[in-house]
């Protein structure tokens, strides 16, 4: 008898791991909710055990995300490893996490990056390379990869928030919430 394959595992990273990241942590594990797909995140230079930065706070409550028992934690080789696809904030952070873990590479992605190539992936070949959204996010990496080509490039920053106006933190939300909402969907779909 086969033991059921583990969850297919989402980490996403930033610096402080206390605003970016733990937005693309709780939103797509709320969008994800019930599936095969963990969502953790992590921090280059993480400001250890705190909670998600209180201006951030209500945009995930406004999102269905919780924020409850949050804490910030580093950025670690073995989470790296352990994860099937890693979201990076900048591509300062992508190039920070494929320093630790140059085998990360094929499987590292900015956030913007990740849901620009989606876009251009055929959703039929999402839903085609797996039953569950785990196994579709397996295979996410290499079918994003096959479409660099046609996506282009385009803006792979989020501006990091802290220390901001609350205005300043809705512009760094509202510019993740397209890109995860599109991972959701295609993962889901």
């Amino acid at each position: 008898m086969t033991s059921p394959e583990p969850p297919a595992r989402i980490l996403a990273v930033c610096t402080g791991n206390i605003c970016r990241s733990p937005v693309v942590e709780r939103v797509l594990a709320a969008r994800l909710a019930g599936t095969d797909v963990q969502v953790t995140s992590a921090g280059t230079r993480a400001v250890v055990g705190h909670a998600v930065s209180a201006p951030m706070v209500p945009l995930l409550t406004d999102a269905g995300a919780d924020a409850a028992g949050f804490a910030a934690r580093q950025l670690t080789a073995d989470l790296i490893r352990e994860a099937d696809l890693v979201i990076a904030l900048t591509r300062a952070h992508r190039s920070q996490v494929v320093e630790l873990v140059p085998g990360a590479v094929r499987r590292t992605f900015t956030l913007l990056e990740i849901a620009r190539l989606v876009a251009h992936v055929d959703p039929q070949a999402v839903h085609d390379s797996g039953q569950t959204p785990g196994a579709r996010l397996r295979a996410l990496p290499g079918l994003a990869a096959a479409v660099r080509h046609v996506a282009g490039s385009g803006e792979d920053d989020v501006a990091d928030p802290i220390g901001g106006s609350e205005a300043v933190y809705r512009a760094s939300y509202d510019a993740m919430a397209p890109a995860l909402r599109t991972l959701a969907q295609a993962l889901r779909d």
